[in-house]
């Protein structure tokens, strides 16, 4: 067998193992269109459509894959991926993974329990032990996009991942709905702090997981070393802090709180909702989480979406047109989550039916995704909308009343004209709504950007108008 051939038939002895221990249309879909490319020493390389395709492989069937691949190969053996993207690229080179997750140095953390570790999160050891940040490598700044959505959160974020527990924002609570980036962000801000800041100990963990770890430290007594790990850490991610229910579990994280704060820590907490807004909460609890800066993620905008679907395509080694890049962002507007979920979905049936990515193939994928709405959004459709939420006529709000909820309304009209209405220039924003110059109403969107992160009433009625504009029919 020549060097050539070698790469090839231990690929095959792979596939032998992973088709009897897989569902064979599993198998089919998701390792027939892998090919083998090269063996170098212990280092096997394979040839997959795209990122999409890898990480799902990664993620699905990495206990079946690692094991596999040394037994074919050896203790030392290594996968790495040739990315060969859907349309005609250049092909990338990448590691298995993708990227390093950072990690923690060792740290003594006093026990008072002989028997008991103090967290799920930490690796057994004796004196010297190590804590898992669990951050996600993706979730970075440089993969993070950037709108007036996000833009406080973000600027934020970016301030403390250079000085970690010396901003005015400590604590930073980032608040929104499903889907906006908190958790990027958050995590980000970890990943910025490990690459400046080596030596502190940085820790994500969710709400839901810190009261688990409460209540089984306190059946096993153990609510000592329970604090005593907690106390150690530099930088403190909570996601969906909402999930941190329960007296004795609030108890424990207030103290916790107050001996991190004090001594310089820094703490992230996202939620779906304002810390006003929280509901079985001790006032005590909710009153720190105001002490820093609270940043309100709100819906993308067009543009944002725009950007955000270019950045992920480049990511995923995928070429989209214009006009498809421009078709998803109109049609796909909820958050990032969908939109990403939207463009993984248009990937695989691309990687899969063996089809190019055009229009077509776009608008058949998200009429399974997004439902047809009433009818096209446009400038009336949207004044329409506005004088019927606010009770008020078409003549009204066109007119030159400087009465505030009138030009509220005019100015929510422009706002959502830019936010919802493809390529609709300033300049007819300006011209349809009674003739106003292009700075105008550039003025009016960044207002109601403002009020939005500012205002809890306003901020209700804007998402109630685009519900009423964009909500599908039933």
């Amino acid at each position: 067998m020549t060097d050539q051939e070698r790469h090839i038939a231990v690929w095959n002895s792979c596939l032998q193992i992973i088709e009897k221990n897989i569902d064979p249309q599993q198998f089919n879909t998701w390792f027939k269109p892998i090919r083998p490319v090269k063996l170098e020493g212990s280092n096997l390389q394979v040839e997959v459509p795209s990122d999409f395709f890898r990480d799902y492989i990664d993620g699905a069937y990495a206990s079946l894959l690692g094991p596999t691949i040394r037994r074919a190969i050896g203790a030392d053996a290594r996968l790495y991926y040739l990315v060969r993207p859907v349309q005609n690229r250049e092909g990338m080179v990448l590691p298995s993974g993708q990227s390093v997750a950072p990690s923690n140095n060792p740290v003594s953390i006093p026990t008072h329990q002989p028997s008991g570790s103090p967290s799920p999160f930490v690796f057994p050891g004796t004196q010297n032990l190590r804590i898992n940040p669990r951050l996600n490598p993706a979730y970075n700044f440089a993969n993070l996009v950037e709108g007036e959505c996000n833009k406080l959160g973000v600027s934020a974020g970016e301030s403390i991942s250079m000085a970690p527990g010396k901003t005015p924002f400590n604590p930073l609570f980032l608040f929104g709905g499903p889907g906006l980036g908190k958790t990027h962000i958050a995590q980000a801000i970890g990943i910025g702090i490990k690459e400046r800041f080596q030596d502190l100990q940085v820790l994500y963990v969710t709400g839901h997981e810190f009261k688990t770890q409460y209540m089984n430290a306190y059946k096993g007594n153990r609510i000592v070393d329970f604090i005593a790990f907690y106390q150690r850490i530099d930088v403190l991610i909570v996601d969906d802090i909402q999930d941190l229910q329960g007296q004795g579990s609030q108890n424990t994280f207030f103290n916790v709180f107050n001996h991190l704060h004090q001594q310089g820590k820094q703490l992230i907490f996202t939620s779906d909702r304002a810390p006003s807004e929280l509901k079985d909460f001790e006032g005590r609890l909710l009153s720190r989480f105001k002490w820093g800066l609270s940043a309100r993620l709100s819906q993308p905008d067009y543009s944002t979406r725009l950007e955000m679907l270019r950045s992920r395509a480049l990511r995923e080694g995928v070429s989209l047109s214009e006009e498809v890049l421009s078709y998803l962002a109109s049609r796909v507007k909820t958050n990032f989550r969908e939109l990403e979920g939207t463009l993984t979905s248009l990937v695989a049936f691309a990687t899969l039916g063996h089809r190019d990515i055009d229009l077509d193939l776009a608008q058949s994928v998200t009429s399974h995704i997004v439902s047809e709405k009433e009818s096209e959004i446009s400038i009336d459709l949207i004044v329409k909308t506005v004088c019927e939420y606010f009770n008020i006529t078409r003549d009204m709000l066109l007119s030159k009343s400087r009465k505030r909820n009138i030009v509220q309304a005019r100015q929510i009209v422009m706002y959502e004209c830019r936010n919802l209405i493809q390529n609709c220039s300033l300049s007819t924003i300006g011209a349809e709504l009674g003739g106003k110059d292009h700075a105008t109403v550039l003025y009016a969107c960044s207002t109601v950007q403002d009020l939005i992160a500012t205002d809890k009433l306003f901020h209700q009625w804007v998402d109630d108008i685009e519900n009423m504009i964009v909500v599908p029919v039933e």
